[in-house]
Protein backbone atom coordinates (compact mmCIF):
# COMPACT_ATOMS: atom_id res chain seq x y z
CA UNK A 1 0.00 0.00 0.00
CA UNK A 2 1.33 3.43 -0.92
CA UNK A 3 2.00 5.90 1.90
CA UNK A 4 -0.51 8.30 0.34
CA UNK A 5 -3.23 5.68 0.88
CA UNK A 6 -2.60 5.50 4.63
CA UNK A 7 -4.82 7.26 7.16
CA UNK A 8 -3.57 9.84 9.63
CA UNK A 9 -3.66 7.20 12.36
CA UNK A 10 -1.55 4.87 10.19
CA UNK A 11 1.00 7.65 9.73
CA UNK A 12 1.13 8.06 13.51
CA UNK A 13 1.58 4.37 14.30
CA UNK A 14 3.81 3.32 11.37
CA UNK A 15 6.11 6.33 11.01
CA UNK A 16 5.91 8.96 13.76
CA UNK A 17 5.78 6.70 16.82
CA UNK A 18 8.69 4.49 15.64
CA UNK A 19 10.74 7.62 14.90
CA UNK A 20 10.34 9.11 18.38
CA UNK A 21 10.84 5.83 20.24
CA UNK A 22 13.98 5.22 18.18
CA UNK A 23 15.21 8.63 19.36
CA UNK A 24 14.97 7.39 22.94
CA UNK A 25 11.57 8.58 24.13
CA UNK A 26 10.05 6.16 26.64
CA UNK A 27 6.69 4.88 25.42
CA UNK A 28 5.33 4.28 28.93
CA UNK A 29 6.51 7.39 30.75
CA UNK A 30 7.26 10.14 28.23
CA UNK A 31 4.86 9.71 25.31
CA UNK A 32 1.13 10.49 25.49
CA UNK A 33 -0.87 9.73 22.36
CA UNK A 34 -4.22 11.30 21.47
CA UNK A 35 -3.86 13.60 24.46
CA UNK A 36 -7.15 15.39 25.26
CA UNK A 37 -6.68 18.48 27.37
CA UNK A 38 -10.11 20.15 27.24
CA UNK A 39 -13.56 18.68 27.75
CA UNK A 40 -14.96 20.76 24.90
CA UNK A 41 -16.73 24.11 24.89
CA UNK A 42 -20.24 24.10 26.41
CA UNK A 43 -22.77 25.06 23.74
CA UNK A 44 -26.27 26.15 24.75
CA UNK A 45 -29.04 25.94 22.15
CA UNK A 46 -32.38 26.83 23.69
CA UNK A 47 -32.92 24.26 26.42
CA UNK A 48 -30.28 21.92 25.04
CA UNK A 49 -26.72 21.90 26.37
CA UNK A 50 -24.02 19.99 24.50
CA UNK A 51 -20.25 19.75 24.52
CA UNK A 52 -18.20 20.92 21.57
CA UNK A 53 -15.23 19.04 20.21
CA UNK A 54 -12.36 18.33 22.58
CA UNK A 55 -8.93 19.74 21.90
CA UNK A 56 -6.69 16.74 21.37
CA UNK A 57 -3.03 16.58 20.43
CA UNK A 58 -1.68 13.60 18.49
CA UNK A 59 1.45 13.34 20.65
CA UNK A 60 2.73 15.11 23.74
CA UNK A 61 6.30 14.34 24.83
CA UNK A 62 7.20 14.85 28.48
CA UNK A 63 10.61 15.54 30.00
CA UNK A 64 8.97 14.64 33.33
CA UNK A 65 5.37 14.04 34.33
CA UNK A 66 4.93 17.71 35.22
CA UNK A 67 6.80 19.07 32.21
CA UNK A 68 5.51 18.67 28.64
CA UNK A 69 8.38 19.67 26.36
CA UNK A 70 7.21 18.86 22.82
CA UNK A 71 4.01 18.45 20.84
CA UNK A 72 3.54 16.66 17.49
CA UNK A 73 0.61 17.06 15.12
CA UNK A 74 0.23 14.52 12.34
CA UNK A 75 -1.42 14.71 8.93
CA UNK A 76 -1.84 12.03 6.30
CA UNK A 77 0.70 11.84 3.49
CA UNK A 78 -1.46 13.80 1.08
CA UNK A 79 -0.62 16.89 3.12
CA UNK A 80 2.68 18.75 3.31
CA UNK A 81 5.06 18.09 6.19
CA UNK A 82 4.10 21.40 7.81
CA UNK A 83 0.34 21.18 7.33
CA UNK A 84 -0.30 20.52 11.03
CA UNK A 85 1.98 23.27 12.31
CA UNK A 86 -0.60 26.00 12.94
CA UNK A 87 -2.83 23.65 14.89
CA UNK A 88 0.18 22.41 16.85
CA UNK A 89 1.24 26.00 17.63
CA UNK A 90 -2.23 26.81 18.95
CA UNK A 91 -2.14 23.79 21.24
CA UNK A 92 1.45 24.53 22.29
CA UNK A 93 0.47 28.05 23.35
CA UNK A 94 -2.36 26.74 25.53
CA UNK A 95 -0.14 24.06 27.07
CA UNK A 96 2.99 26.25 27.26
CA UNK A 97 5.07 23.72 25.31
CA UNK A 98 8.38 25.01 23.90
CA UNK A 99 9.05 22.68 20.94
CA UNK A 100 6.45 22.10 18.25
CA UNK A 101 6.42 19.55 15.42
CA UNK A 102 4.32 18.72 12.40
CA UNK A 103 4.69 15.58 10.29
CA UNK A 104 3.13 13.78 7.35
CA UNK A 105 5.22 10.63 7.74
CA UNK A 106 8.02 11.83 5.43
CA UNK A 107 9.83 14.15 7.85
CA UNK A 108 9.27 16.55 10.74
CA UNK A 109 8.95 20.31 10.63
CA UNK A 110 10.27 21.69 13.92
CA UNK A 111 9.37 25.07 15.42
CA UNK A 112 11.09 26.44 18.53
CA UNK A 113 8.87 28.83 20.49
CA UNK A 114 11.86 29.84 22.61
CA UNK A 115 14.16 30.99 19.80
CA UNK A 116 14.37 34.79 19.68
CA UNK A 117 17.07 35.05 17.05
CA UNK A 118 17.96 33.09 13.96
CA UNK A 119 15.94 30.31 12.40
CA UNK A 120 12.88 29.22 14.34
CA UNK A 121 11.84 26.44 11.98
CA UNK A 122 13.71 23.62 10.33
CA UNK A 123 12.84 20.37 8.62
CA UNK A 124 14.42 17.22 10.03
CA UNK A 125 14.31 13.65 8.80
CA UNK A 126 12.43 10.88 10.58
CA UNK A 127 15.76 9.39 11.66
CA UNK A 128 16.98 12.62 13.27
CA UNK A 129 14.26 13.41 15.79
CA UNK A 130 15.97 14.82 18.92
CA UNK A 131 16.43 12.61 21.98
CA UNK A 132 14.94 13.58 25.39
CA UNK A 133 18.36 14.66 26.67
CA UNK A 134 19.09 16.72 23.55
CA UNK A 135 15.75 18.53 23.64
CA UNK A 136 16.01 19.30 27.34
CA UNK A 137 19.56 20.61 26.92
CA UNK A 138 18.33 22.96 24.21
CA UNK A 139 15.49 24.08 26.49
CA UNK A 140 17.92 24.94 29.30
CA UNK A 141 20.23 26.80 26.94
CA UNK A 142 17.48 28.79 25.21
CA UNK A 143 15.98 29.87 28.54
CA UNK A 144 19.41 30.43 30.10
CA UNK A 145 18.48 28.35 33.15
CA UNK A 146 21.13 27.99 35.83
CA UNK A 147 21.85 24.74 37.67
CA UNK A 148 20.16 26.12 40.81
CA UNK A 149 17.01 27.06 38.91
CA UNK A 150 17.06 23.71 37.14
CA UNK A 151 17.02 21.84 40.45
CA UNK A 152 13.93 23.76 41.57
CA UNK A 153 11.91 23.45 38.37
CA UNK A 154 12.60 19.71 38.24
CA UNK A 155 11.05 19.09 41.67
CA UNK A 156 8.01 16.82 41.21
CA UNK A 157 4.42 17.59 42.05
CA UNK A 158 2.75 15.89 44.96
CA UNK A 159 1.58 12.58 43.50
CA UNK A 160 -1.97 11.68 44.51
CA UNK A 161 -2.66 7.99 45.11
CA UNK A 162 -5.96 8.50 43.30
CA UNK A 163 -4.05 9.53 40.18
CA UNK A 164 -5.31 13.11 40.33
CA UNK A 165 -2.97 15.52 38.58
CA UNK A 166 -3.10 19.21 37.66
CA UNK A 167 -5.24 20.14 34.68
CA UNK A 168 -3.39 21.71 31.78
CA UNK A 169 -4.01 25.34 32.81
CA UNK A 170 -3.12 24.55 36.43
CA UNK A 171 0.08 22.90 35.24
CA UNK A 172 1.00 26.02 33.26
CA UNK A 173 0.29 28.25 36.27
CA UNK A 174 2.31 26.03 38.63
CA UNK A 175 5.31 25.66 36.33
CA UNK A 176 5.49 29.35 35.45
CA UNK A 177 5.19 30.43 39.08
CA UNK A 178 7.81 27.97 40.34
CA UNK A 179 10.22 28.99 37.58
CA UNK A 180 9.71 32.70 38.30
CA UNK A 181 10.41 32.17 42.00
CA UNK A 182 13.43 30.01 41.16
CA UNK A 183 14.73 32.91 39.07
CA UNK A 184 14.44 35.29 42.01
CA UNK A 185 11.02 36.91 41.51
CA UNK A 186 9.70 38.34 44.78
CA UNK A 187 6.19 39.37 43.73
CA UNK A 188 3.98 37.34 41.40
CA UNK A 189 0.29 37.89 40.62
CA UNK A 190 -1.49 34.74 39.50
CA UNK A 191 -5.07 35.34 38.33
CA UNK A 192 -7.48 32.40 38.07
CA UNK A 193 -11.25 32.35 37.67
CA UNK A 194 -13.73 30.98 40.19
CA UNK A 195 -13.89 27.19 40.11
CA UNK A 196 -10.50 26.65 38.44
CA UNK A 197 -8.81 25.13 41.50
CA UNK A 198 -6.85 28.02 42.98
CA UNK A 199 -6.25 26.29 46.32
CA UNK A 200 -5.06 23.08 44.64
CA UNK A 201 -2.79 25.11 42.35
CA UNK A 202 -1.40 27.00 45.36
CA UNK A 203 -0.81 23.72 47.19
CA UNK A 204 1.21 22.26 44.31
CA UNK A 205 3.32 25.44 44.04
CA UNK A 206 3.96 25.41 47.77
CA UNK A 207 4.69 21.67 47.81
CA UNK A 208 7.42 21.92 45.18
CA UNK A 209 9.10 24.92 46.82
CA UNK A 210 8.78 23.48 50.34
CA UNK A 211 9.83 19.94 49.47
CA UNK A 212 13.14 21.14 48.07
CA UNK A 213 13.53 23.60 50.98
CA UNK A 214 13.66 26.49 48.53
CA UNK A 215 11.18 28.14 50.87
CA UNK A 216 11.36 26.88 54.44
CA UNK A 217 8.29 28.68 55.78
CA UNK A 218 5.09 29.46 53.93
CA UNK A 219 2.22 31.78 54.87
CA UNK A 220 -1.13 31.10 53.16
CA UNK A 221 -3.67 33.89 53.67
CA UNK A 222 -7.44 33.77 53.09
CA UNK A 223 -10.29 36.15 53.88
CA UNK A 224 -12.63 33.65 55.59
CA UNK A 225 -12.07 30.97 58.19
CA UNK A 226 -13.97 28.39 56.17
CA UNK A 227 -11.47 28.71 53.32
CA UNK A 228 -8.56 27.98 55.65
CA UNK A 229 -10.43 25.03 57.18
CA UNK A 230 -11.28 23.60 53.75
CA UNK A 231 -7.65 23.88 52.65
CA UNK A 232 -6.44 22.08 55.79
CA UNK A 233 -8.98 19.26 55.39
CA UNK A 234 -8.53 18.84 51.64
CA UNK A 235 -5.57 19.95 49.50
CA UNK A 236 -3.21 21.00 52.28
CA UNK A 237 -3.74 17.88 54.40
CA UNK A 238 -0.57 16.35 52.94
CA UNK A 239 1.56 18.80 54.95
CA UNK A 240 0.43 16.95 58.06
CA UNK A 241 2.03 18.05 61.33
CA UNK A 242 4.17 20.65 59.55
CA UNK A 243 1.09 22.85 59.17
CA UNK A 244 -0.86 25.03 61.59
CA UNK A 245 -3.73 27.49 61.43
CA UNK A 246 -3.10 30.74 63.27
CA UNK A 247 -6.23 31.48 65.26
CA UNK A 248 -5.14 33.10 68.49
CA UNK A 249 -2.64 35.60 69.80
CA UNK A 250 -0.07 33.02 70.90
CA UNK A 251 1.90 31.69 67.93
CA UNK A 252 4.02 28.54 67.88
CA UNK A 253 6.95 29.24 65.54
CA UNK A 254 7.97 25.58 65.18
CA UNK A 255 5.76 24.95 62.14
CA UNK A 256 6.61 25.38 58.45
CA UNK A 257 3.22 25.95 56.80
CA UNK A 258 0.96 28.61 58.32
CA UNK A 259 -2.63 29.41 57.35
CA UNK A 260 -4.35 32.55 58.59
CA UNK A 261 -6.82 35.33 57.85
CA UNK A 262 -5.32 38.32 56.09
CA UNK A 263 -7.22 40.50 58.58
CA UNK A 264 -4.53 39.48 61.07
CA UNK A 265 -2.05 41.53 59.07
CA UNK A 266 -4.32 44.43 58.17
CA UNK A 267 -5.93 44.90 61.59
CA UNK A 268 -6.14 48.56 62.49
CA UNK A 269 -5.83 47.88 66.17
CA UNK A 270 -2.26 47.03 67.11
CA UNK A 271 -3.29 44.15 69.38
CA UNK A 272 -5.14 42.48 66.49
CA UNK A 273 -2.04 42.35 64.33
CA UNK A 274 -0.75 38.98 65.53
CA UNK A 275 1.96 38.98 62.88
CA UNK A 276 3.94 41.52 64.87
CA UNK A 277 5.26 38.43 66.68
CA UNK A 278 7.15 37.33 63.56
CA UNK A 279 10.45 38.80 62.47
CA UNK A 280 10.43 40.45 59.00
CA UNK A 281 12.39 37.55 57.48
CA UNK A 282 10.46 34.72 59.16
CA UNK A 283 8.49 33.85 56.01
Amino acid sequence: MAKTDLSEQDICSKFILPAITKAGWDLQNQIREQFSFTAGRIIVKGKTVVRGERKRADFILFHKSNFPIAIIEAKDNNHSVGAGMQQALNYAEALDIPFVYSSNGNAFLEHSRLSKEGKKEQEISLNNFPSPAELYKRYLELKNISSKTQEIIEQDYFQELSGKEPRYFQQVAINRTVEAIANGAKKILLVMATGTGKTYTAFQIIWRLWKLKTKKRILFLVDRNILADQAIINDFKHFGDKMVKIHNRKIDKAYEIYLALYQGITGIEEERNIFKQFSPDFF
